[in-house]
């Protein structure tokens, strides 16, 4: 699965989020700049080529859908981004948040929780 560029990531997070869109119902959901509609159209169409969405034709329109979960991007994200900036080690990414005071203590008490019920 390929790495998407910040846009890509931006439109694909829409699509997740509408499950299904055409390019217009896009446009308004775009949180900074606001994209030109062929810009938009450009992305998706590219998203598309990447493997990440599908479409639905209706005459010239197309409705696009995601076929690349948010679940199965996130954790190929993130696998990559452990092995490239932390050694391939989680222990240094929770503790990397820890240290950014990104993570309570709570926090990391609950994650023990769920550790320790997936142990039983």
């Amino acid at each position: 699965m390929e790495k998407l560029t910040n846009k890509e990531e931006e439109i694909m997070a829409i699509l997740w989020k509408l499950e299904k869109a055409f390019v217009k119902e896009i446009l308004p959901e775009i949180e900074e700049q606001k994209l030109h509609y062929n810009t938009v159209s450009t992305i998706v169409r590219n998203l598309e080529e990447k493997g990440f969405v599908s479409h639905k034709a209706y005459g010239n329109t197309h409705q696009y859908f995601p076929v690349v979960s948010r679940e199965a991007y996130r954790k190929q994200f993130m696998t990559q981004a452990t092995k490239k900036f932390f050694d391939d080690s989680y222990k240094s990414v929770v503790s990397f948040f820890a240290k950014e005071e990104k993570i309570s203590a709570e926090e990391l008490r609950e994650i023990l929780d769920i550790i320790e019920k997936k142990k039983k």
